[in-house]
């Protein structure tokens, strides 16, 4: 039944044959996942993320824990804008020895703009006797009351069994309890979690299944960390045996090794037959193809290169060099690919092959809705040009509006509005008005405008010589400056390619239209960090011109 003839689509077809199980997403990227070392959301991050996820079609979305910091707090003071995710807030059960009604942790987090209520409860005895300081009767009775709480708020209630796996080896007997309580409550979701990430597959199948003796498969959720390498197969695992809720984050981030990644499972999910033709989750075949983006956005947000060989979503999924593999993909992509790229939002690289980077460029051009030849020498010429700007330094992959640039200027339809003549930065270190010794950086730039040759000078000071060039820039374009006043600018990365003082540098600037709300990123790379900056400025300004139709008139 396998064959070629039905790759990535049988597995669909033939699903819709048959009755299915629901799955349902959980995603704790901005709680769980704001625990990685290094990764700080701030609220529009958070926004921005939800709308992804939400757009991709996860069922929970875990917004963080409202009243343990600022962030948080204001995050939730108004529910964001989601289509279908259900909005949650974290927190823990209430204290031993109060009320749920007289815990200010508990009441913040009931009162916060939610759907849901996800409470961490301990699960293990030694952490109860330990952390908590208390009794297992005192805990369990903590859970009870907790979850009765939530739904007195009208909240659907979801409970987080602490280290459970670790606590159902230590003493199985109260870990079940602990679960049951919460079922028995009134928790929609009793969640499994492996809190250390120690546990072994065939170790969570086995105890799962023990579990569902307890609380029903329809009841129970799984929350794997990654430790031993092991959260998605553990994920994969609790499924087989019962779970019907999945925990993870979006591209596996976490404390220590991460969680489990549902950038990985979900495509499992959706086009591996032994879970395909069984379950379907809020993710449909539509939405898995935005898959990519979301993980690239995510990436984007941390500024940290994106993992090239991730599954389904890394750039080098469904790469191939030249030899007998890259022959044969040509030919029969199924050959070499275990799904079609297209299906998770990726593409085929065949690296190295004229033909396959001719096929690469052909199919980005169409992309972006340039029609031209394949044999077009300019084709060639643009091929060649992308080859030698990346072995120097430059990356498209997240800078389309540079690409889309390139691609005109090299096809000859991209005009020249403007041109720089010199431009000067400095930063001074001096004593303000007040007598505050502050940094202050100036630009001056000289611009010569198509279609006349008096020059315009624009000077301006900015916190930082890349700010004061990009106001330098902006503050005078003569005929074209009504096209530009919307323009701002709302993210800056840099990285570092090279070692050394003499380091080559690579700069993403991110541009918005405060009118129409388009974003688009740009690029440059020099060994000198502000003239790697103004590149990127100046490709922002030009893409902006040619994607208004800006003319230039002759002089």
């Amino acid at each position: 039944m396998a064959g070629p003839a039905l790759h990535g689509s049988y597995v669909i077809a033939m699903s819709e044959l048959l009755g299915k199980e629901r799955l349902y997403l959980f995603d704790t990227t901005l709680r769980d996942g704001a625990q990685t070392t290094g990764v700080d959301f701030s609220v529009a991050d958070k926004r921005r993320i939800a709308a992804v996820l939400d757009e991709l079609g996860v069922d929970y979305i875990e917004g963080g824990y409202p009243g343990a910091n600022q962030t948080d707090t204001e995050f939730f003071s108004e529910r964001p804008p989601l289509k279908s995710a259900r909005f949650t807030a974290f927190g823990m059960t209430k204290r031993a020895g109060r009320s749920a009604s007289n815990d200010p942790g508990l009441q913040g987090v009931l009162q916060a703009a939610s759907d849901a209520v996800c409470l961490v409860a301990k699960s293990w005895d030694y952490h109860v006797r330990v952390a908590l300081g208390t009794t297992n009767e005192e805990n369990t009775e903590g859970v009870r009351q907790s979850v009765e709480a939530i739904r007195a708020v009208q909240k659907e209630a979801l409970i987080d069994c602490e280290h459970f796996f670790d606590g159902y080896k230590g003493n199985r007997d109260y870990a079940l309890e602990v679960a049951r309580a919460a079922f028995d409550a009134g928790a929609r979701w009793v969640v499994l979690c492996d809190t250390n990430g120690g546990t072994l597959p065939h170790e969570i199948e086995e105890i799962v299944i023990d579990v569902m003796n307890y609380v029903p498969g329809t009841h129970l959720g799984i929350h794997p960390h990654n430790d031993t390498e092991n959260a998605v197969a553990n994920v994969l695992a609790g499924i087989r045996a019962g779970c019907r809720q999945i925990q993870g984050t979006l591209n596996g981030i976490g404390e220590r090794c991460g969680n489990a990644n549902l950038t990985s499972i979900i495509p499992t999910l959706l086009l591996k037959s032994e879970f395909a033709n069984r379950f379907e989750t809020g993710v449909t075949p539509e939405r898995l193809v935005r898959l990519t983006h979301a993980s690239r956005v995510m990436d984007e947000i941390l500024n940290r290169a994106p993992d090239r060989q991730a599954p389904y979503v890394g750039e080098s999924a469904f790469a191939t060099k030249a030899g007998i593999h890259a022959s044969a993909i040509l030919k029969e992509p199924e050959t070499y690919e275990h799904v079609p790229p297209e299906t998770v939002g990726n593409q085929r690289r065949v690296l190295v092959s004229d033909q396959a980077g001719r096929s690469n460029i052909i199919s980005e051009l169409e992309r972006i809705g340039i029609e031209i030849p394949k044999r077009d020498d300019r084709v060639t010429r643009l091929l060649e040009e992308v080859k030698a700007r990346e072995a120097g330094g430059y990356a498209y992959e997240g800078a389309d509006a540079s690409f889309e640039l390139l691609a005109h200027r090299i096809i000859g339809d991209v005009p020249q509005y403007f041109s720089v003549d010199s431009f000067r930065v400095m930063v001074e270190k001096r004593h303000n008005a007040l007598g505050q010794l502050v940094t202050v950086s100036e630009a001056t730039v000289k611009v010569f405008v198509a279609g006349s040759d008096e020059p315009l000078w624009s000077v301006s000071e900015g916190n930082g010589p890349v700010h004061a060039l990009d106001q330098a820039l902006r503050k005078d374009l003569g005929r074209y400056q009504a096209n530009i006043s919307s323009i701002e600018l709302v993210d800056y990365k840099v990285r570092i390619l090279t070692g050394g003082t003499e380091a080559v540098t690579r700069v993403l600037v991110e541009s918005r239209d405060r009118v129409t709300g388009e974003r688009w990123v740009t690029v440059g790379v020099s060994t000198n960090i502000v003239d790697a900056s103004f590149e990127a400025l100046l490709d922002s300004l030009n893409y902006k011109l040619y994607k208004d139709g800006a003319r230039v008139v002759a002089a």
